[in-house]
C-alpha cells in the first residue's frame, strides 16, 4: 500500500503561481509513476500531468503546458506541481496518484493509489 498526501493549495490572483506537493507512504520502496489529476465544481476528473520513476520522462495536458511543471524528489518520496501563469480555469481539486510500474497512462483507472485532494482557487 501507499499513502499520499498533498498539501500547498491555496488562494492565487490570475496570473500567479503556486506549488502543490504530494507525499509518499507505505511501499515506497517499489518503483512508481507519478501523476497529478484535478476536478473542477460540477466537472469530471481530468488528467494534469505525469512524471515516470527516475523523472527522466514527463507529459502534460494540452491545456496546462507550458505553463505546470512536475517533478519528484524520490529521496524523500515527494512529487510536486509548479503551476506558473494560473488561470481562473485552473480552479479545481487537485489530486496525485500513484501507480506501481514504469508507463506513464493519462487516464484514471490505470492508477493505484490516491490523494485525498487539495483545494487550487485561482481568482480573476
Amino acid at each position: 500500500q501507499v499513502q499520499l498526501v498533498e498539501s500547498g493549495g491555496g488562494l492565487v490572483q490570475a496570473g500567479g503561481s503556486l506549488s502543490v506537493s504530494c507525499a509518499a507512504s507505505g511501499r515506497t520502496s517499489s518503483s512508481y509513476a507519478m501523476g497529478w489529476f484535478r476536478q473542477a465544481p460540477g466537472k469530471g476528473r481530468e488528467f494534469v500531468a505525469t512524471i515516470n520513476w527516475s523523472g527522466g520522462s514527463t507529459y502534460y495536458a494540452e491545456s496546462v503546458k507550458g505553463r505546470f511543471t512536475i517533478s519528484r524528489d524520490n529521496a524523500k518520496n515527494t512529487v510536486y506541481l509548479q503551476m506558473n501563469s494560473l488561470k481562473p480555469e485552473d480552479t479545481a481539486v487537485y489530486y496525485c496518484a500513484a501507480r506501481i510500474g514504469a508507463a506513464l497512462f493519462t487516464t484514471e483507472n490505470k492508477y493505484d493509489y490516491w490523494g485525498q485532494g487539495t483545494q487550487v482557487t485561482v481568482s480573476s
